[in-house]
């Protein structure tokens, strides 16, 4: 069994339709990705997993819808506008910029430039002479640090034009409605505020696909507690995500917890968890404390009280925020790389197979006839049946076997094939994508059978 490296995913993707290069047909936008007709099912059976795992059954969790554009103020607040930058150099011999933490942490998966200092990288790149990715040589300039927001302009015209910003992170949105959610929910601490939706960075990348891009999806989850419940909150947590991965398919043994050693200003304590991509370990979840640092930032400059009533104790306060955040973008890559694989089958056959799991695959299952001239009504009839419960696909071009590998390279966990017992004994022959066996059994069952075994 082989797996797949990154330039034969990036290809994968584009042959099955599940990510296309970003405005193709114009020569592409530089780290710009286009999600189509199955990524975009794949992100929505994650973000459904999500919202099951965080949402649904979690108690006291409601997720919310904020915007993208945001006053300015909120920046102001929460530090992004005066420090929200990378650290980035140029090469003098190719004029190519890059970040300098990637630069390190790719020429050593062991080092953690999240702990460094701007001086302390620079002389480990000059140190251990770094190559630059593109011509190969270590000239680099000094690093200058770059702020990451988007920038635009709200107004009728330029002069009357105020400036606004795509936002950076989605968790400004669940702060700002902290007592929005309180309110009308009724909630009482400790509760949670969960967000899914797309954030922009202005930054350089490296590359490796859609793992780094200038516009990407987050999936964010603030819970929000009493000062003193913070720090076991924040170990649940670190928990509760390497378990929700693991529910996704991802194996433990790709994965791996990155405690940071250089905290941000706002937070007392923050680890990431990793997964063991082809180009080495990369972030996919960080869960932190951020203490009360955020609700008191907008207190002040509001002037508006972010204070919770404690109804038992009577105390008013400022809760702390155990933050957990998922890169919806980076799961949907760490799950093609954890299921995709090329395997040997009898008599020197090989076929390629996305082992997803069922709940998260695109297409749930394929229809197809046998004969087409004598088989497709009823494969028809039974493809509309299903459609109405679960995503089918109806297939009825070349011979069968080509079929079931179609539906294999997908993902499609399950093959319905419609034969001569069909119209004369009302069954049908369901065909088990990993394990290639096959069970007949009659089309009034169909639906049952598919939905008890698509856990």
């Amino acid at each position: 069994m082989r797996t797949f490296t990154m330039d034969e995913m990036i290809a994968y993707c584009n042959q099955y339709g599940y990510i296309f290069q970003g405005s193709e047909i114009y020569g592409g936008l530089a780290n710009t990705w286009d999600y189509g007709p199955l990524g975009s099912r794949l992100k929505n059976t994650i973000k459904d997993a999500w919202r099951y795992y965080f949402i649904q059954r979690r108690k006291n969790s409601y997720e919310v819808d904020a915007d993208i554009l945001m006053n300015p103020m909120v920046w102001k607040a929460s530090g992004h506008l005066d420090g929200f930058s990378d650290p980035l150099l140029d090469c003098k011999e190719c004029k190519t910029r890059h970040r300098a933490d990637n630069l390190i942490e790719e020429f050593d998966e062991n080092a953690h430039a999240d702990g460094m200092s701007q001086n302390e990288m620079l002389s480990y790149i000059r140190e251990h002479q770094i190559p630059c990715p593109v011509c190969g040589k270590s000239n680099f300039t000094d690093i200058r640090q770059f702020n990451l927001m988007f920038a635009t302009k709200r107004g009728v015209t330029e002069d009357s034009s105020n400036t606004i910003y795509l936002r950076p992170e989605n968790a400004q949105g669940e702060y700002v409605n902290f007592v929005n959610v309180q309110r009308t929910m009724r909630a009482k601490l400790p509760f949670s505020i969960g967000q899914i939706g797309k954030a922009f960075r202005n930054e350089i990348t490296p590359g490796n696909f859609t793992f780094r891009t200038i516009e990407f999806e987050q999936m964010e989850y603030q819970t929000f507690c009493k000062k003193g419940e913070d720090e076991s909150l924040y170990e649940y947590f670190k928990e509760y995500g390497l378990e929700f991965f693991q529910y996704l398919g991802l194996s433990k043994e790709h994965l791996r917890y990155h405690d940071h050693e250089k905290l941000a200003h706002y937070a007392k304590a923050a680890c990431d968890i990793e997964y063991a991509f082809p180009f080495g370990w990369g972030e996919i979840n960080g869960t932190h404390n951020r203490t009360d640092f955020d609700l008191t930032r907008h207190q002040q400059y509001t002037g508006k009280t972010l204070e919770y009533m404690d109804p038992i104790s009577n105390e008013r306060y400022i809760p702390y925020i155990i933050e957990s955040t998922y890169g919806l973008d980076r799961l949907v890559l760490a799950v093609l790389f954890e299921n995709l694989v090329e395997e040997d089958l009898e008599e020197g056959d090989t076929r390629v197979v996305l082992k997803i799991k069922p709940f998260l695959a695109p297409i749930k299952v394929n229809v197809l006839p046998l004969i087409k001239k004598r088989h497709a009504d009823k494969a028809e009839e039974i493809y509309t049946m299903l459609t109405g419960v679960m995503m089918a696909t109806y297939d009825e071009a070349g011979n069968i076997g080509k079929r079931y590998r179609r539906g294999d390279a997908i993902g499609t966990p399950f093959a319905v094939t419609i034969d001569d017992d069909t119209l004369e004994k009302n069954t049908v022959t369901v065909r088990e994508r990993d394990s290639m066996k096959q069970v007949t059994i009659p089309v009034d069952e169909l639906v049952v059978y598919l939905q008890e075994n698509m856990r």
